[in-house]
Order: C-alpha cells, then sequence, then structure tokens
C-alpha cells in the first residue's frame, strides 16, 4: 500500500512508522498523512516482536501513538470495537 500512496502523491512526503508497512490502510487527504490500523500494528507486535497482547497495547500506547514527529505525524485509527 506504501508504494501506491507514493506513486499516486508524487510530490508528496510521508512519515512512516518503521516496521509497520503492512498497516497502512491508507492517507489522509486533507493533511496527506499516512494512516495505520491500531490492530494490524498489534499482530505485528505480537508476532513478529514476540510480545504478549498486554505488552504490545502498553508499546504501541507509548512508543507509537505518543510519538510526535511534527505536522506529518502518521495517523492512528482504531477499527475493532466491542
Amino acid at each position: 500500500m506504501l508504494e501506491e500512496i507514493i506513486e499516486r502523491y508524487s510530490d508528496e512526503e510521508f512519515l512512516t512508522a518503521d516496521g509497520f508497512d503492512s498497516a497502512i490502510i491508507g492517507v489522509d487527504e486533507k493533511s496527506m498523512r499516512l494512516v495505520y490500523s491500531k490492530k494490524k500494528i498489534l499482530e505485528i507486535l505480537v508476532a513478529e516482536h514476540e510480545m504478549d497482547e498486554l505488552e504490545a497495547i502498553e508499546y504501541y500506547d507509548f512508543n507509537i501513538v505518543g510519538a510526535y514527529m511534527g505536522e506529518k505525524t502518521p495517523i492512528y485509527m482504531e477499527t475493532e470495537f466491542e
């Protein structure tokens, strides 16, 4: 998806969350920021970083959502509600 977004919006620069390209679900065309799926990021943390679910949530909250990288900071979207 990232390659398609970069190709389509070739004049834009995007900030990415390292190691989570497969969690990209789109781009916010108003702010031109990448949009990531929280669910997919948590799945990556559990599968590839050998974290349990609670560790993945804590890591996500503190190190990913809590990281501000400027005006192009990616958007993290919750798509699963119980």
